[in-house]
């Protein structure tokens, strides 16, 4: 059986001033119904330019998909007219932005922004579009939903504003929801909440996520599957608890040691990984990350290396072996 979402060799550029961006060069994933996939990485590391270029929603110009194929449902997402995506975006697959105070729009009422899209994608007249929105803020647990319909963004907080970009996202029942860092700009308790909420409504609704964010510790009790990106090149892919009990990327291993753990026996201090991603406007020819890595060897300022099977469902993009040059 095919899978839901079907990226293959999705590439993007922008083109600047200075020249020629290269932000996603050649990324191949799939998802599967109900699953959840992480994409984790630095900021400026191609999570966000992917997913919207799925959506069409990169700005053209300055940018441009020079590539690949996104099929969902068997059709190709980039290759649709303008109607057709229309069509697809907030009904079919449904996006949660980071900022949820930019998302959505400061003059027009909760109640009014909810409405129309049950108005434009499922052709309910005003009241069953009321009823539907009172139901889905009363799902994402906002108190006294029907009174707060006609309140503006800015009477409501952080966290519940991230709630009502929620709602709007489930709003036409989607199969596959894209959040893109969520909880970045939330404190750790509401992000937690926000986490928690969306793995209930996931196993309810039966939905697909894919989960974009910088950081590995939220990702641990949500996704099955993680993709790790660097410099818009897919550099390692794997079941989660396999990336996390047995990393093989010297990048991922680098973010796993960033990350504080409550399994340490003895006080580990945190590692950091040395210097700055690269410059996307001229991509080294080598692996992007051999400036930054302990492990390089001349191979890898030379060549780019390929995703390659390591285990079965584990991939990385690495001519060193992690695991022998730890234990020489």
């Amino acid at each position: 059986m095919p899978a839901l979402l079907e990226v293959k060799g999705l590439r993007t550029q922008f083109q600047t001033r200075e020249g020629l961006v290269y932000a996603v060069n050649g990324v191949t994933y799939q998802l599967e119904e109900g699953e959840t996939l992480g994409i984790v990485g630095e900021s400026g590391c191609g999570k966000t330019v992917n997913v919207l270029s799925l959506l069409r929603l990169i700005p053209e110009p300055p940018g441009k998909i020079a590539g690949g194929q996104a099929l969902f449902q068997g059709k190709d997402l980039l290759k649709m007219s303008s109607d057709e995506i229309r069509h697809v975006r907030g009904a079919q697959i449904a996006m949660v932005f980071q900022d949820p105070m930019t998302s959505l729009n400061p003059v027009l009422t909760i109640g009014r922004q909810l409405t129309e899209a049950l108005e434009l994608h499922l052709g309910m007249n005003k009241e069953q579009s009321r009823q539907r929105s009172i139901e889905l803020l009363e799902m994402v647990g906002i108190p006294k939903a029907g009174d707060r319909l006609n309140d503006y963004p800015h009477q409501f907080s952080g966290g519940m504003r991230q709630r009502v970009m929620i709602s709007m996202a489930l709003s036409c029942a989607p199969q596959v929801l894209i959040a893109d860092e969520p909880t970045t700009a939330l404190d750790v308790t509401i992000q937690a909440q926000i986490v928690e909420l969306v793995k209930r409504l996931r196993d309810e609704l039966g939905m697909a996520i894919i989960w974009i964010t910088h950081d590995l510790g939220v990702i641990a009790g949500l996704a099955k599957r993680v993709i790790v990106m660097y410099a818009g090149f897919i550099i390692e892919e794997a079941p989660v608890k396999e990336l996390y009990g047995d990393p093989r990327h010297p990048y991922t291993l680098g973010l796993l040691g960033s990350l504080p753990r409550l399994d340490e026996t003895l006080h580990r201090r945190l590692v950091s990984i040395e210097g700055l991603p690269p410059d996307l406007l001229g991509l080294p020819p080598g692996c992007p990350f051999a400036p930054r890595c302990v492990y390089a060897m001349d191979r890898c300022h030379k060549e780019n290396p390929p995703l390659e099977s390591v285990s079965p469902g584990h991939w990385k993009a690495c001519w060193v072996d992690t695991r022998r040059e730890k234990t020489q």
